[in-house]
C-alpha cells in the first residue's frame, strides 16, 4: 500500500520524518486528511493536534500551535510555530500558558502587544481545548 511521506518542521529543526497510511492536520478551515494522490495545496494550520494513522489506527500525534502546510500528492509537509508530541504536554503546562498569556493582556499599554497577547490568549485557550479533548484518548 502507498504511503504519504510526512514531515512536521519547526523553525529551529525538524521534528519528525516519517511515511504514513494517512495524515489528519487541523486546517484553518476544518481539519482535512492527506491520503497518497492528495491534490497539491498550501493551506494555514490552526492551533490543535497532527494525527499519523497506519494499519487503520492512529500511531501518533503532535500538537502545533499553528502554521502551514504544504500538500502534494506525495508529500505533507508542516511548517510549525511550534510543536510536539501530544504526551509530552500536560494540562497543568497548558493552564500555565494560559494565565501567562491573560496576564500579559492586562500587562500590554501599546495596542500591538494588546493585540499580540490577545492573540496569544486565543492560541493558548485553542492548544488546551485540543489537549483536553485528546487526553481522554
Amino acid at each position: 500500500m502507498a504511503k504519504v511521506a510526512f514531515s512536521l518542521v519547526l523553525p529551529e529543526r525538524e521534528l519528525v520524518t516519517t511515511d504514513s497510511d494517512m495524515v489528519v492536520v487541523p486546517g484553518s478551515e476544518g481539519d482535512f486528511g492527506v491520503l497518497p494522490g492528495h491534490i497539491p495545496m498550501i493551506t494555514t494550520v490552526r492551533p490543535g493536534v497532527i494525527e499519523l494513522h497506519d494499519d487503520g489506527k492512529v500511531t501518533a500525534r503532535y500538537i502545533v500551535a499553528g502554521g502551514f502546510a504544504e500538500v502534494t500528492p506525495e508529500r505533507c509537509t508542516v511548517l510549525a510555530e511550534e510543536a510536539q508530541p501530544l504526551g509530552d504536554v500536560t494540562a497543568d503546562q497548558l493552564a500555565a500558558r494560559v494565565r501567562q498569556a491573560e496576564e500579559a493582556v492586562e500587562d500590554a499599554t501599546a495596542p500591538a502587544a494588546k493585540a499580540n497577547a490577545e492573540q496569544a490568549v486565543t492560541v493558548a485557550r485553542e492548544l488546551q481545548r485540543a489537549q483536553a479533548y485528546y487526553a481522554g484518548r
